[in-house]
């Protein structure tokens, strides 16, 4: 097939041709003339799966033929090795074992990092052990790096290091994965050395970025019948600009450096590169300009001399389009928009871009139009329905249960899946409901027990049962050993996912998802013995860890036409559009991972990548797919919260192109002229109909339906707004009570009137304990029992002790001239002549020698002034009222002389009622006419008629649509029938 060669065969083809089929091409154009059986000779060894494919399915649309033998870059690795004594410690297993290591070192010296990071370290140590190793470093290279100043994080590095000195040097009958790499080409090209293959040994695809791979393309194109095939190899870039790519700190994020090693590795220059085929690429003008705008940093001065001497920048940029959305959304959407598009027209088209947020947000938004692409990357395990269940069981073990835990796990699609799951949802409903309305914030057996006997019906026993069984007392605080963990796991996961009326394990283990989840549990059961002892969170952990490192595809049949790929599959998939998505700094290219071990100049010193090597590769696969027939350039301006960075690619075409006034910045204003259109038409479907802004609502329903009895503390409403009375009292309406519940201002009200009524009850009946302390004692006993959050319990004790020294300073004061005789007490008025009854609560009612009476009210918060309380809050002022007409059970009528709000908030303070000014006479007149004039037609029940601040919120605004119109808008009054 090949001419004897005294050099190595480097081949390659430039970018925008469709890679697979000239390879092809070229193979059949060298084998012309030769018996068909030659090409079964042929040993083909490219570098992906996806690339192995579609050379297959590019020979299977004929002519019929025989086929080369085609296998992978790792597959042609391992039949290299002939040492099978040592075995490769699977990459589970070594994970584990490093996380051991790690721990004791962690526990030996807690400065050197935090517990709850020891996967995260362990999982970049072992980065660092592949990486090592696949370049052929060893860790005595590492310790014998130039570091002068010896800093504190160099000597805490060392000692992590020490554990990969420790782990590799620990037995020989292990081997790592990279290492076995390493050996096996090693073994290869001394068997090749000896006895060369006599076929001929095409690699085709690769870019020699890994020093493994890097040996063995040096092997085979040294070969009597090698070759080496490059994919995107820029013939068009200068003489100069590759003989000045030798410093890898300036050049290694260009995308021909890895070209450039290679050749220096296989003492060959740009001009020994031969074409593998005479293919041309859609833009030969298009190529040019993009070799030109990503020259290395240094040397984007030939911009002044090279770039008026472009041609055709015209033809180059009259494919291309160049998408600048306001947002990620528009972006999205505009992108959506062209895939249809391009499925109405016939045409394959492929979105590559390596943000996954962004491929989501298309996919669902070609979701609207039922078209389904299909997506490479798939979908991250541990975000699938049975990665998410599991990880939702596997919390049962770190945390105490919640209801939004407990509501989150039994309304999943796989509790319950095993039989009857249409009741199982009816009972989480109800239970649901159950626990919003009566609690506890923390469920347990005894609440869950209550939920069965409430009085609206049983619950069957079964479910109950199972539910008490599988979700209750399950927070460990015990080290266990791994395989501990997964047994308990699984089997709670699958008592949950089969019900209670059967058993197995429901749908957990079915589909594409739930096999992959039942592989990663057992790979982690076959390797539970390396892990060791582990706390439930240590456990939570790495089971959210090995799930999100796999990825599961749906069943369902994908559009063939709509394809989203990773950036690296650009060189190896032919589409007639490629859309680049995401193209902003730190999307496209991603930025460098941090390095918690080596920076950029160690790691040169060392002989390690650097971590500009990624960036490198993905400027390349951008020159690739940027070559393409058409192609959308899209970016957003903007992301969720600050402004973008385009990328830095993106950011080299526009200035190059706005540098060239006469040629460039006429196509440059073409490309965004495309876009501009493209994200035009997405505002314009985002854009909903224009409707006109609700008024300011004043509904009037019929006197008849309007509501005829109000507490004490609804008047204040009824005053400030009224909207919320008829919300609540004509439509019959409820804010719904919060799922999980919260130490809020309300439980806190709750618990300090508690206190305060047994504190004053038993001060009442015994003086002696009228003292600090025993007030102290009181809080701490009624806290402990009331409130289950620790860390509010305590709060809440600090800000009693703030306030109780003059709390009971003034209770003395008060017992001493009255006797305090009933606590919240109830009670009601009828206010004649009208049909309208006034109910209410008092917190506290005294009473003194004379037969006269005091009330007083607590609040947490701030106690109203006088002034409010004149016109707006008159809770005191009705219960005076109310007190001297005799409507409170058992306290008998008596002038009130005093009603005040005792303020327990963060300072304690007194505010007096203004009784002279506020009789109780005027009360009763002055309520009397407000509550008549809602029983007049024309009366309307106006939204926020009178708030204290713009800022307060109500639980019916938002049915008020309010936001719509604002304070100063006037009422709507609505009849209402």
């Amino acid at each position: 097939m090949f001419e004897p060669s005294d050099k190595p065969r480097l081949f390659a083809l430039p970018p925008g041709v469709d890679f697979p089929a000239e390879l092809i091409k070229g193979l059949d154009a060298r084998l012309d003339g030769q018996s068909p059986e030659a090409l079964a000779r042929v040993q083909l060894i490219v570098n992906t799966r996806r690339m192995e494919r579609r050379i297959r399915d590019i020979y299977d649309t004929g002519p019929a033929r025989l086929l080369p033998r085609l296998s992978l870059v790792t597959d042609t690795m391992y039949r290299g090795c002939t040492d099978a004594v040592r075995v490769v410690t699977p990459v589970l297993r070594r994970r584990l074992e490093l996380a051991q290591l790690i721990s004791v070192l962690l526990k030996a010296q807690p400065d050197l990092a935090a517990q709850s990071s020891l996967y995260h370290l362990a999982d970049s140590l072992a980065a660092l052990m592949d990486e090592m190793q696949g370049e052929g470093i060893s860790t005595q290279t590492i310790r014998d790096l130039d570091v002068s100043d010896m800093s504190g994080h160099w000597a805490r590095a060392q000692q992590f290091i020490g554990i990969v000195d420790s782990y590799l040097g620990d037995g020989e009958d292990r081997i790592d994965p990279q290492a076995q790499q390493r050996a096996q080409v090693e073994a290869l090209v001394k068997e090749w050395a000896v006895n060369p293959p006599s076929h001929p040994v095409i690699l085709a695809g690769s870019t020699g970025s890994r020093g493994t791979t890097l040996m063995l393309i040096d092997a085979i194109a040294r070969l009597p019948q090698g070759a080496v095939v490059l994919p995107g190899f820029d013939f068009d870039q200068p003489q100069s600009v590759w003989d000045d790519m030798a410093d890898a700190l300036v050049s290694e994020d260009h995308p021909q450096f890895r070209f450039y090693r290679m050749m220096e590795t296989l003492g060959l220059n740009q001009n020994d590169v031969q074409p593998w085929t005479e293919g041309e690429p859609p833009s030969k003008a298009r190529n040019r300009l993009v070799s030109l705008a990503l020259r290395p940093a240094p040397y984007t001065h030939a911009w002044l001399e090279e770039g008026p001497h472009l041609k055709d920048i015209a033809g180059a940029t009259e494919n291309l389009t160049l998408v600048e959305a306001p947002g990620p959304r528009a972006e999205a959407l505009a992108i959506a928009m062209r895939l249809r598009q391009a499925v109405e027209d016939g045409q394959t088209a492929a979105l590559i871009t390596p943000d996954r947020m962004l491929t989501r947000r298309v996919s669902a938004a070609l979701d609207q139009w039922r078209i389904l692409p299909d997506d490479s990357a798939g979908l991250p395990l541990q975000l699938s329905p049975p990665g998410r269940f599991l990880r939702h069981v596997a919390q049962l073990f770190t945390q105490r249960l919640n209801n939004e835990k407990l509501m989150a796990l039994l309304k999943h699609p796989l509790c319950h899946s095993g039989a009857e799951r249409g009741e199982h949802l009816l009972l989480t409903r109800d239970l649901e409901l159950f626990l919003r309305k009566n609690g506890p914030p923390f469920p347990d057996a005894e609440s869950l027990g209550a939920y069965q006997t409430r009085d609206t019906g049983d619950v069957p026993a079964h479910w109950i049962d199972w539910l008490v069984d599988t979700v209750t007392d399950r927070c460990v605080e015990n080290h266990l050993p791994l395989g501990d963990w997964i047994e308990t796991l699984v089997t709670l996961a699958e008592k949950l996912a089969a019900g209670s009326r059967t058993e197995g394990s429901g749908g957990l283990w079915e589909k594409n998802a739930g096999q992959k989840a039942l592989s990663v549990i057992a790979a982690l059961r076959d390797e539970a013995e390396y892990g060791g002892e582990m706390t439930a969170r240590e456990f939570t952990d790495l089971l959210g860890a090995v799930l999100s490192g796999e990825e599961v595809r749906d069943r369902d049949a994908p559009h063939p036409q709509v394809l989203i790929w990773g950036t690296l599959e650009a060189r190896v998939q032919g589409a007639d559009l490629l859309i680049l998505g995401g193209l902003n700094e730190g999307t496209w290219p991603e930025a460098p991972s941090p390095d918690p071990w080596l920076n950029r100049k160690l790691r040169h010193q060392a002989g390690l990548l650097l971590p500009e090597r990624r960036i490198g590769l993905s400027a390349h696969d951008f020159q690739l797919a940027v070559a393409a027939p058409e192609v959308w350039l899209t970016r957003s301006e903007r992301s969720e919260d600050s402004e973008t960075i385009p990328s830095r690619w993106l950011n080299r075409i526009t200035n190059l192109l706005q540098g060239l006034p006469e040629q460039g910045s006429p196509a440059l204003e073409a490309m965004r002229d495309r876009g501009r259109t493209w994200v035009a038409w997405a505002e314009a479907m985002e854009e909903a109909e224009p409707i006109e802004p609700a008024k300011r609502p004043s509904p009037r329903p019929p006197v008849a339906a309007r509501p005829r009895k109000l507490s004490v503390t609804e008047i204040k409403r009824l005053i400030r707004d009224p909207y919320a009375v008829y919300a609540k009292h004509v439509l019959r309406l409820r804010p719904l009570d919060p799922l999980v519940r919260e130490p809020d201002a309300l439980l806190r009200g709750i618990v300090v009137h508690e206190v305060l009524e047994h504190f004053v009850k038993e001060t009442r009946d015994d003086p002696s304990k009228l003292s600090l302390d025993a007030f102290l004692e009181k809080c701490s006993a009624i806290l402990e029992e009331k409130v289950s959050w620790p860390v509010a319990k305590r709060l809440w004790q600090a800000r009693m002790k703030k306030v109780a020294e003059p709390f009971v300073e003034s209770e003395v004061l008060r017992q001493s001239r009255a006797i305090p005789l009933k606590f919240e007490v109830s009670g009601g008025i009828s206010l004649a002549p009208l049909d309208f009854r006034l109910t209410g609560q008092a917190d506290r009612i005294d009473q003194n020698e004379a037969g006269e009476l005091i009330i007083y009210d607590y609040k947490t918060g701030t106690p109203p002034s006088a002034s409010v309380q004149a016109k707006f809050d008159k809770q005191l002022l009705i219960e005076a009222a109310m007190a001297e007409q005799g409507a409170f059970e058992n306290v008998p009528m008596g002038k009130v002389i005093a009603a005040t709000f005792i303020g327990l908030g963060s300072k304690y303070n007194e505010v007096e009622a203004p009784l002279v000014e506020e009789p109780p006479e005027k009360v009763l007149a002055e309520l009397r006419e407000l509550i008549g004039s809602y029983f007049e037609q024309d009366q309307g029940f106006t939204s926020r008629r009178a708030l204290q601040k713009d800022t307060d919120a109500g639980d019916y605004d938002q049915l008020a649509r309010f936001g719509e119109w604002d304070r100063s808008a006037p009422s709507n009054p609505e009849d209402l029938t």
